[in-house]
C-alpha cells in the first residue's frame, strides 16, 4: 500500500534503518526470551485495527516488545537444533533484496537476480564436485528441497517406466525411498506427501548408512520398486556422514535415483580438513544444502542442485495459458526446477555475502567452528561426570550427564535459558536423553563451551 507521505517514508525509514544497524552492531546479541500469548497480549495487545496504529508506534511495539519474545538464533551460545548466524553483509542484503521488489522466478522478470544465484550455485556445485552441467535453484528450506529432488526422481523413474513399456517391457511404476532412521524428518514427509513408501535401511554401528546394508535391503524388497535413495551428508542430531561413495555404487548398480540430502553438514565441503569425508557426493543425482544453516545466509534459503537439471525442469515446470510466455523459451526459470511458482532471490543474501568476502572466508569460518567443536569433544572427554555418546564428524557433539535422568536435562536446560546464559535443549537417542551441542556461529568461543559445561558439574 503506497498511501505514505515522503516525509512519513523519510521517518519510518529511519527508525527501521537505525533499528537494523543497531542490531547488528550488538556483540553479542542478547538472546532473549520466550512468552507466553497472554504475557503478549497484555505487553502488545491488539496490534491489528481499523485506523491503523502508524508506522512508528508500530515499529516501537517490534523493537520493544515482540522482538526480545523470539530467541536469537546468532547468539553465540545458541547450540541447539541448527543455528542459523548470517554474515553483516548477506543481513544487510536481505534488507536490499526485500525493499527491490523484484520477482524471482523465471530469467525474463528477473534476470540481473537469476544469473547472480547462479553464480553462488556454481560454487556451491563446484564444492561437491557436480558437472559443469549441474544447476538448480535456491528453495525455502530442506523439505522442500528434498519434496522437489523426489519429485524429480520419481518423475524419471516414471518416464524410464513408460519408455520401457513402449518396447514391450513389463511396466514398474516404483514408489519407494531408502534411508535410513537418521535421514532428516523432512524425507518421511516428503514420501508422505508423494504417497511413497519410506524404507528404512537399518544404520551401521557408527549411524550410517552403509553400501551392505542398502544393498541387502534393495534386493530384499526388490530394486524395481525404488526409485530414489536418500543419504546424509551430517545428519541432524549426530552430524553423521553417510558412506557416500558405497551409496553411489548400489544406486548406479541398480539404476537408483542417489540424492544426498546436506542440509546442515554439506557446508563443510568448503573446509579442506574435512573434504575427504565427503568422498561420493560427486556422484549424485540431486543434492542439497542450506544457506541459513552453515554457510553464513538469513534464513530461509536451502540450494537445490541437479546432475542433469533437464530431469528435473521435465518434473517441476508448471503449464498454463499465461506461462507460455516464460516455458516456451530456453531460458533458466529457477521455478522450473522446484516445487512451488512464487518464489523471492532468497539466494542473493548468500551471494552478496560471498561476493563481498571471498569464498576463502567461508573456509576460514568453518574450520573455526570445526575447531571449536573439536574443543567441545575434547573437554567431554577428559570430564570425570560427562561422557561422549558418538564419535563427531562435522561440529555436533553428543553427550551424556552421568547419572542424570530426563528431568534433570530438562531442568537444567530450561535453567540456561531463564537466566539467558545459552539455548541448549536436551535431545535423545535410543530412548534414552541426551545432550547436545550444534556449533555452527564462528562467534562461539572455547570459553563459551566451557562456561556451558561447568553448569553440568
Amino acid at each position: 500500500m503506497h498511501g505514505m507521505s515522503d516525509a512519513s517514508i523519510h521517518r519510518l525509514g529511519q527508525s527501521v534503518l537505525g533499528y537494523a544497524e543497531g542490531r547488528l552492531k550488538l556483540h553479542p546479541v542478547p538472546l532473549d526470551y520466550t512468552l507466553t500469548p497472554e504475557q503478549l497480549l497484555d505487553r502488545a495487545g491488539q496490534t491489528i485495527t481499523a485506523e491503523g496504529l502508524g508506522g512508528q508506534r508500530a515499529m516501537s511495539l517490534f523493537e520493544e516488545v515482540l522482538a526480545p519474545a523470539c530467541l536469537s538464533v546468532d547468539h553465540p551460545r545458541y547450540l541447539s537444533f541448527i543455528p542459523c548466524a548470517p554474515s553483516d553483509a548477506a543481513t544487510m542484503f536481505d534488507l536490499v533484496v526485500s525493499a527491490s521488489s523484484m520477482y524471482a522466478g523465471s530469467w525474463l522478470e528477473g534476470s540481473g537476480a537469476v544469473f547472480a544465484e547462479n553464480q553462488a550455485l556454481r560454487w556451491i556445485a563446484d564444492l561437491a564436485g557436480l558437472p559443469e552441467s549441474a544447476g538448480g535453484v535456491f528453495v525455502p528450506g530442506g523439505t522442500i528441497g528434498n519434496l522437489s529432488a523426489l519429485v524429480a526422481a520419481r518423475h524419471s523413474a516414471r518416464e524410464r517406466a513408460t519408455v520401457a513399456a513402449a518396447k514391450g517391457e513389463r511396466p514398474h511404476r516404483p514408489w519407494r525411498v531408502a534411508a535410513t532412521e537418521g535421514a532428516h524428518s523432512s524425507i518421511k514427509s516428503a514420501c508422505d506427501v508423494m504417497d511413497a513408501e519410506l524404507v528404512t535401511v537399518p544404520p551401521s554401528e557408527e549411524l550410517r548408512l552403509t553400501g551392505s546394508a542398502l544393498r541387502e535391503v534393495i534386493e530384499r524388497e526388490g530394486p524395481e520398486t525404488f526409485f530414489a535413495v536418500v543419504a546424509t551428508c551430517g545428519t541432524t542430531n549426530f552430524g553423521v556422514i553417510d558412506e557416500l561413495a558405497e551409496v553411489a555404487d548400489v544406486c548406479a548398480e541398480h539404476g537408483i535415483w542417489f540424492h544426498v540430502d546436506g542440509a546442515y553438514g554439506g557446508a563443510a565441503l568448503a573446509a579442506p580438513s574435512v573434504r575427504e569425508r565427503f568422498a561420493g557426493v560427486e556422484r549424485a543425482d540431486s543434492f542439497i544444502v542450506d544457506p541459513h544453516k552453515w554457510l553464513f545466509a538469513p534464513f530461509d534459503c536451502c540450494a537445490l542442485l541437479y546432475r542433469d537439471p533437464a530431469r528435473a525442469r521435465a518434473a517441476h515446470t508448471q503449464k498454463a495459458s499465461y506461462l507460455d510466455v516464460l516455458t516456451d523459451t530456453p531460458d533458466w526459470n529457477p521455478t522450473d526446477y522446484s516445487v512451488g511458482l512464487t518464489r523471492r532471490a532468497r539466494g542473493l543474501p548468500l551471494w552478496f555475502s560471498l561476493a563481498t568476502h571471498g569464498t576463502d572466508a567461508y573456509a576460514t569460518a568453518i574450520e573455526r567452528t570445526l575447531e571449536v567443536a573439536a574443543y567441545a569433544e575434547r573437554r567431554v572427554r577428559e570430564s570425570e561426570h560427562l561422557e561422549l555418546v558418538a564419535h563427531r564428524d562435522l561440529s555436533v557433539v553428543v553427550f551424556r550427564r552421568l547419572g542424570w535422568e530426563a528431568g534433570d536435562y530438562q531442568a537444567w536446560s530450561d535453567r540456561l535459558l531463564a537466566d539467558e546464559v545459552a539455548f541448549v535443549v536436551p535431545t535423545s537417542h535410543a530412548g534414552e536423553t541426551l545432550a547436545r551441542f550444534a556449533i555452527v556461529n564462528p562467534q562461539t568461543t572455547e570459553e563459551d563451551i566451557d562456561e556451558i559445561l561447568a553448569t553440568m558439574a
